[in-house]
C-alpha cells in the first residue's frame, strides 16, 4: 500500500503556511518521512511551484519521493498522470481536498483521503510537536543517521570518529 499526496492540499491546513511556503514544503516532507516509518508505507508528495533547489522532481527525501506541477499545470495533473501510470490502484491512497481530482482517482481504483483528516493523521504521530516547533533549530539526534545517509556519509564512520 502507498499514499500519494497533495502536498498544497495538506499544508493549507495550517493557518499561515502561505507565509514561508518553502518551509512549509520542508515540514510536511519531514512529518510525511516520519510517517512513512511509523505506517511502514510507501509516499509519494507533489507540490504546485518551482521545484526545491535542494529537493528536485523526482528526488528522495528520507524515504519520500517528491514530485511537482509540471510547467504550465498543476499538482492535480501531476497526481492523475501518477495515478494513471500506478500498478498498484487498488491499495493506492491519494490524498486531497479537491473534489474533482477525488472523483477521477476513485474512478481509477484509489481510494481518498481528506487532506484534513490526513493532517489529523500526521498531528498525532508521537514527537509531532517537537518536530514542528524545531523545524528551523537544526537536525534532531534522531534524524542524524538518516541525513549522513542522505548526503552520502555512512553514519558508521562518524561512530570511529
Amino acid at each position: 500500500m502507498s499514499y500519494l499526496v497533495d502536498g498544497n492540499n495538506v499544508m493549507g491546513q495550517r493557518v499561515g503556511w502561505h507565509r514561508d511556503k518553502a518551509g512549509a514544503r520542508r515540514r510536511l516532507l519531514c512529518e510525511l518521512a516520519r510517517f512513512a516509518r511509523a505506517a511502514g508505507m510507501t509516499v509519494e508528495a507533489v507540490f504546485d511551484g518551482a521545484p526545491d533547489e535542494f529537493f528536485p522532481d523526482g528526488s528522495s527525501f528520507m524515504g519520500v519521493r517528491v514530485f511537482y506541477a509540471e510547467r504550465g499545470a498543476d499538482a492535480d495533473a501531476r497526481i492523475k498522470r501518477l495515478v494513471e501510470e500506478s500498478r498498484e490502484r487498488r491499495t493506492l491512497k491519494v490524498v486531497t481536498s479537491d473534489r474533482a481530482l477525488a472523483d477521477y482517482v476513485r474512478r481509477c481504483g484509489a481510494e481518498v483521503i481528506r487532506s484534513g483528516d490526513f493532517r489529523r493523521r500526521l498531528d498525532a504521530l508521537p514527537d509531532n510537536e517537537a518536530t514542528r516547533d524545531d523545524a528551523r533549530s537544526g537536525v534532531q539526534e534522531f534524524e542524524l543517521g538518516e541525513w549522513m545517509c542522505y548526503f552520502g556519509a555512512d553514519p558508521a564512520d562518524e561512530e570511529e570518529k
